[in-house]
């Protein structure tokens, strides 16, 4: 689409976000949606909001004006989830229940997964991340090129996860090989033959998981799964395994492929602006402020893929979104709207320094883990792993330069890479 046409409607903006044009860059036509379209019905009939105020509000309006699907509504939203599976554990998901049902799993997750139980990781998560730093070294000091992405990016949330549900990192390496696969089968605009192969991975995955529980219920370990599974004394109530594989399910798919991109995200920031690498160098208040700004500048999650259905009518910007409508919020969109944050297209980490995380000076939401009651249940970890990492690349390697432009994956959902080759600059002569 040409944006700078603002005569001519877009007919459907994830068609438009699918182009080879967004996904090199879909900041000029997400402007151009805020601000000329920003309730933006698509062929498809889902409404997508991109100004920052109206995504905020849906977020904290689910379960008053917007709600999840409810079960017996599978079939209107999803017509091929009584074939699928992947659709099915998406539908059983805590990020599409309501309360009471999401209130009670929430309360159950939460109990074992605290910030403490993820602050405890932290060791573990800077071990691992000196492991892969110590692979990388031999290449670069030598002057070849290596793939950050596959090397690190990729590598770190995978071994974390291993960590976490106390795995072998072999069998996480195959488990995270589908969920590409899933993710795309997951868009609400995928093929037949993409839902297959997300269908696929997601038995795979389910398999494994229900393999695990089993597992650590007659060996309980340290880790969350052994933790989810035992009993507790001061609370009866338990996750059943249907409900735990779900989790862990949607754990995976929601904090993998996210946090390996905002981790490229970050590493292309250090490059790109030399600038700002100070932040990284000093206390862990400038590493988060670094950290938060690049959730906002580069969203790994492009729009939400969840529905969030409207119980009345609502009526956004002279738009009306009639009761039962599906509506989904552009996030990527709403992270640069200038009436949230000024200069939104300049990368600049003041915005965040000293602040709540996820707000920034000027007391505004940044939106990438989302808002309310569906507040990404990973955000904590997501920004351990990158706490952990970025000062110690920068610190490793401060000569880090491109060796070649990355390559994109072609998704509209997830801002993501292929490849992310770098090398070490050369030394000057003389």
């Amino acid at each position: 689409m040409n944006v700078q046409e603002t005569r001519v409607a877009c007919r459907d903006a994830f068609a438009e976000l699918a182009s080879l044009a967004c996904i090199h860059d879909p900041y000029p036509f997400m402007r151009w949606l805020r601000e000329h379209d920003p309730v933006h019905r698509a062929a498809s009939g889902l409404f997508l909001l991109s100004r920052h105020a109206d995504i905020d509000w849906a977020l904290k309006a689910t379960g008053d004006a917007l709600r999840g699907p409810a079960p017996g509504e599978l079939a209107r939203y999803f017509p091929r989830a009584a074939t699928s599976l992947s659709l099915n554990l998406l539908a059983s998901t805590l990020a599409m229940k309501e309360p009471p049902t999401h209130t009670r799993l929430r309360r159950l997750i939460s109990r074992d997964f605290t910030t403490r139980q993820i602050d405890n990781l932290r060791p573990s998560i800077a071990r691992i991340v000196a492991a892969r730093l110590d692979g990388m070294a031999p290449a670069l000091e030598r002057g070849e090129a290596v793939d950050l992405h596959w090397e690190f990016a990729l590598a770190l949330p995978m071994l974390v996860f291993a960590e976490l549900f106390g795995m072998p990192q072999n069998d996480m390496f195959g488990l995270v090989a589908g969920i590409g696969a899933i993710l795309e089968g997951l868009s609400p605009h995928a093929s037949d033959p993409e839902l297959a192969a997300a269908d696929a991975a997601s038995a795979r995955m389910q398999a494994y998981f229900n393999d695990l529980i089993q597992c650590k219920r007659n060996d309980p370990r340290h880790d969350i799964v052994s933790m989810l599974v035992g009993a507790h004394d001061d609370d009866a109530d338990t996750l059943s395994d249907a409900e735990l594989i779900s989790m862990l399910w949607g754990m995976l798919l929601g904090g993998f492929a996210t946090t390996a991109a905002t981790i490229d995200h970050a590493v292309l920031a250090m490059l790109a602006y030399p600038g700002q690498r100070h932040w990284l160098q000093g206390d862990a208040v400038g590493v988060k402020a670094f950290v938060e700004e690049v959730l906002r500048y580069e969203a790994p999650a492009m729009f939400s893929s969840i529905p969030r259905i409207a119980q009345r009518d609502v009526e956004l910007g002279g738009v009306v979104i009639p009761k039962n409508a599906d509506v989904r919020v552009l996030i990527a969109a709403g992270n640069r709207d200038p009436d949230a944050f000024s200069n939104p297209d300049r990368f600049d980490p003041a915005r965040f320094y000293g602040t709540a995380p996820g707000v920034s000076v000027d007391g505004k939401m940044m939106l990438s883990f989302g808002h309310g009651i569906h507040f990404c249940l990973g955000a904590q970890l997501a920004r351990v792993q990158l706490a952990e990492s970025l000062p110690r690349i920068q610190a490793r390697f401060p000569t880090l330069v491109l060796a070649e432009q990355p390559s994109r994956e072609p998704s509209a959902f997830l801002r993501t890479f292929r490849a992310l080759p770098v090398r070490l600059r050369a030394p000057r002569r003389g």
